[in-house]
Formats: C-alpha cells, sequence, structure tokens
C-alpha cells in the first residue's frame, strides 16, 4: 500500500515543494487548496511518480474537511504523514489600522482550519502508529514578534503551543508532531499579504537569499523519514542573511 502523505495549500509555495519532494519519492499523496486549475496541474505532473488524489478544500470549511477525509479510500485513507501547510497573512498595518475582516480570515484559516483538518485525520494517524507525522508549518513570528504582524503572529504561536499539546496528548500512539518554524521565505505569501504588490514582494527578498519552498519540502521529507523512535518538536529555521535584531525604544 505504501505511505500516504495529505497536504493542505498544495497549490502553491511550501505545500507544492512538499508534493513534487513526496511525490517524486513514490508516496501517495491528497493534496488540497482552493484552485482546482493548479490542483489538476500538479497532478498531473506527479501521476507518472505516484497515486494522488487531488482534493479542492478549503479549510475553513469544517463539513467539508470531514466529508473530504470520511470519503477516503485506500491507498489514501492511510495517513502516514500531515502536513498542515495552509495558512496565510494579510495586511502589514499596526493593529489600530487592520482590517478586522483580515484578522478573522488569519484565525478561520491558521487556526481553525488548521485544527479542523488535525481533528478529522487523527484516528488515520493513529491507527498508523509508529513513525505517523505530523507536520504543523508554523514560523518564527510564533516566537518573535514583529511591527504588523499582529493577529499573524498570534495565529503561529497558536501553532507552536497545540503542537507541543498534541505530543503530550498523542504519547504512547507512536505519532509525531513537529513545529516547523521558517523564517524569511520566498513564495506567494508576501503578494497574498500585500494584495499582489510586486514591488513590496521584490523589495523584501533582493538580495536577502531567502529560503526557498524546495528547502521547506526537503526539511518536511527528512522530518517524516526519521527514525521512528525521534520526534523534533521544534523546529526554526531562518536564511543565514536573516537574524535578530535589538529591541525597538520609543523616546520623547
Amino acid at each position: 500500500m505504501g505511505n500516504t502523505a495529505f497536504i493542505t495549500g498544495a497549490t502553491s509555495g511550501f505545500g507544492r515543494a512538499c508534493a513534487r519532494r513526496f511525490g517524486r519519492e513514490g508516496w501517495n499523496l491528497v493534496i488540497t487548496g482552493r484552485r482546482r486549475e493548479r490542483l489538476n496541474e500538479l497532478q498531473a505532473e506527479l501521476a507518472p511518480h505516484c497515486q494522488v488524489l487531488a482534493l479542492e478544500l478549503d479549510v475553513r470549511d469544517t463539513a467539508a474537511v470531514r466529508a473530504a477525509v470520511a470519503g477516503l479510500a485506500p491507498p489514501f485513507n492511510s495517513v502516514h504523514t500531515l502536513i498542515n501547510n495552509a495558512g496565510l497573512a494579510l495586511g502589514t498595518e499596526p493593529a489600530q489600522d487592520c482590517d478586522l475582516e483580515k484578522w478573522h480570515r488569519m484565525i478561520d484559516t491558521n487556526v481553525k482550519g488548521l485544527s479542523t483538518v488535525t481533528h478529522a485525520l487523527l484516528p488515520s494517524l493513529i491507527a498508523r502508529g509508529t513513525g505517523a507525522s505530523i507536520i504543523n508549518i508554523g514560523s518564527v513570528a510564533g516566537h518573535w514578534p514583529y511591527p504588523g504582524g499582529n493577529v499573524y503572529c498570534g495565529t503561529k504561536a497558536f501553532v507552536e503551543q497545540f503542537s507541543y499539546a498534541l505530543r503530550a496528548d498523542l504519547q504512547g500512539t507512536g505519532v509525531r508532531v513537529t513545529n516547523l518554524a521558517p523564517g524569511l521565505s520566498e513564495s506567494e505569501f508576501t503578494l497574498v499579504r500585500t494584495d499582489g504588490d510586486q514591488a513590496a514582494h521584490d523589495a523584501l527578498y533582493a538580495g536577502a537569499k531567502p529560503i526557498q519552498p524546495e528547502d521547506i519540502a526537503d526539511t518536511c521529507w527528512w522530518l517524516a523519514t526519521m527514525p521512528a523512535h525521534l520526534n523534533v518538536n521544534q523546529l526554526e529555521l531562518m536564511p543565514v542573511r536573516q537574524a535578530f535584531s535589538a529591541f525597538s525604544v520609543h523616546r520623547d
């Protein structure tokens, strides 16, 4: 039957790179996302290498997530690795200038959506047992706040603590849980955050040699295939050119 990876947000960035990495290794794939055309393209690309089930799915839709998971048939219903990648940041304004709807959308996707998918797949992962993995894509923003991060930082702090609490609850099942927290990463992330501002995207990454989606895919592959008696609780990655800065001080 082989191993199956269930990947949310597979239509771009980290999710798409993970699908390619795992698929080319011959894993069965369940790839989900909201853009059907991109799912179809990825499915066609990977079909020569593995079995692929493409599900048009919005993780914010609880009923749809439950129905999708309940409808999985062999070999897709025995999930070895869940990669909770679907998520987004919206806006860079200070909290007092933010659009509340954007805050709610981040919470619904990054917190509620991730929780819903995890809850739906826990029975399959526990049945798989030893070596099964949940890889939650967090962010350094869950550790280190920054101006304009507000609710996005809060959602990624949730991902970190949720991952730790899952580890506690899943003790004895053999299921591993990792919070994978990247720093500056080049993908569609900034375009989404800035409503498609290409200049802002280019300026952020110019000369920075940021993390690439393939770097995260390789890391997820390592986490999913490491010896079954090991668990990486937290893994924070930054490009070499990104580091910590001094605290801000406002002066009269």
